[in-house]
């Protein structure tokens, strides 16, 4: 069965650090360009972060400097780092990834293959 599942998401106080996993089931994420989107309530859903094949990063300017993704083949497992944290980082992030092609991150939404069910992440007091 191929699938993507998100652990790590949570409660935390404003200033505070998540770290979210993405574990793979059937696919070989070394080979894939995997993305961190996040939607909050009422809002658009937006890509806070991108890692290429090559470990090429991207990340959104509402983000940069704060998160950090990551990948580790060995466990195939990729991850976001989520530090200094803020309410309007406040959503729900899914882990999405497909092959690379030689692309990098350079793909629409719509052209992600495979979508983990997404976890809940809350910055608030």
């Amino acid at each position: 069965q191929l699938q993507l599942v998100e652990s790590g998401g949570g409660l935390v106080q404003p200033g505070g650090s998540l770290r979210l996993s993405c574990t793979a089931s059937g696919i070989i994420l070394g080979a894939h360009t995997i993305a961190w989107f996040r939607q909050a309530p009422g809002k658009a859903r937006e890509r806070a972060s991108c890692i290429s094949s090559n470990n090429y990063t991207t990340y959104s300017d509402s983000v940069k400097g704060r998160f950090t993704i990551s990948r580790d083949s060995a466990k195939n497992t990729a991850y976001l780092q989520m530090d200094s944290l803020k309410p309007e980082d406040t959503g729900i992030y899914y882990c999405t990834s497909r092959s690379d092609e030689d692309l990098g991150c350079a793909f629409r939404p719509n052209e992600f293959s495979y979508w983990g069910q997404g976890t809940q992440v809350t910055v608030s007091r």
